[in-house]
């Protein structure tokens, strides 16, 4: 059984790190910038991962984790760490039924040899996956009816009540904390955790404009309603989910070059990018600070 002693065995680098980030484009704008160094965490189980999955294990009680995700998945990695590390039984549901039949990209063979299950469905079903009838028939084809469902990017009430503690580590520290959103769950807790007159800024990384319905679904379920500051900007996904540009690259490349800091493409740069426009822009004002939260490194 999975306890939060458990996985203090682990060592979690908890409160995570903040460093300043000295950076002329935010600097002449008379903005402070600051990391907030989540990916810094644990070696496996990084950012906003650890916060979202460790409510879940718990949760889990032993039981096998099934979870959905693409064939980039973060958290499909991050889940089968954890099973590897913990002795637990873990099962990806990956989208894409052709995937099955063609070698494994570098994030699932690491799912692979870290001792997930893989289960390939067609995207039809993917799309499906939240049905109970559909779900029903997922757990009895990979042989685990009494598993113990984590949805897709980790998250759910749980994740998000695991997330306020990042808000609550930055209380005082930032006017302005952002963080690159994928499913919204992190964003929902963070906003929660903060301070008075903080504010949380999400930069979604996927098109479609579903989000602010969602995070506010979220903070209902954890929380009973909305909490906390927040909004977000969508023009900086590049083109959507595991897209990137050479404008892209070619600034992550300079961040890193300036910071020393590994910039992880498909969240933190986009993040990064979009907090360096908007400082060029105005938007934020002269005399305050920002924390940007570093999620994730680069893999391999």
């Amino acid at each position: 059984m999975t306890s939060p002693d458990t996985l203090a065995t682990l060592h979690p680098r908890l409160p995570s790190p903040v460093r300043e980030a000295h950076d002329d484009r935010f600097a002449r704008r008379g903005v402070r910038l600051l990391l907030k160094r989540d990916d810094l965490i644990h070696p496996d189980l990084i950012g906003n991962k650890w916060r979202k999955l460790a409510p879940n294990l718990t949760a889990a009680h032993g039981r096998t984790i099934l979870t959905f995700g693409g064939a980039y998945s973060n958290h499909l990695r991050a889940t089968a760490a954890a099973g590897r590390l913990l002795g637990l039984a873990t099962v990806g549901v990956v989208r894409g039924q052709e995937l099955a039949d063609r070698p494994l990209n570098p994030c699932l063979a690491r799912c692979a040899a870290d001792g997930m299950l893989l289960q390939f469905v067609d995207r039809s079903t993917y799309r499906r996956k939240t049905d109970p009838d559909t779900l029903a028939a997922l757990l009895r084809e990979v042989g685990a009816e009494d598993a113990y469902v984590v949805p897709e990017g980790g998250s759910n009430s749980a994740a998000v009540r695991g997330c306020r503690a990042l808000g609550e580590e930055l209380r005082g520290q930032a006017d302005v904390v952002a963080i690159a959103c994928g499913t919204g769950g992190t964003l929902a807790g963070l906003a929660a955790g903060l301070g008075p007159g903080q504010r949380a800024l999400g930069i979604p990384v996927l098109k479609g404009g579903f989000l602010p319905a969602d995070i506010r679904h979220l903070q209902a379920a954890a929380f009973g309603g909305p909490r906390g500051d927040w909004h977000l900007d969508d023009r900086f996904h590049f083109g959507g989910y595991a897209r990137t540009t050479d404008e892209l690259d070619s600034f992550a490349a300079d961040f890193e070059n300036r910071h020393g800091l590994p910039v992880e493409r498909l969240y933190v740069a986009k993040m990064l990018y979009g907090l360096a426009a908007l400082a060029e822009e105005g938007a934020f004002a002269r005399g305050s600070t920002v924390a940007a939260v570093v999620t994730g490194r680069p893999f391999p």
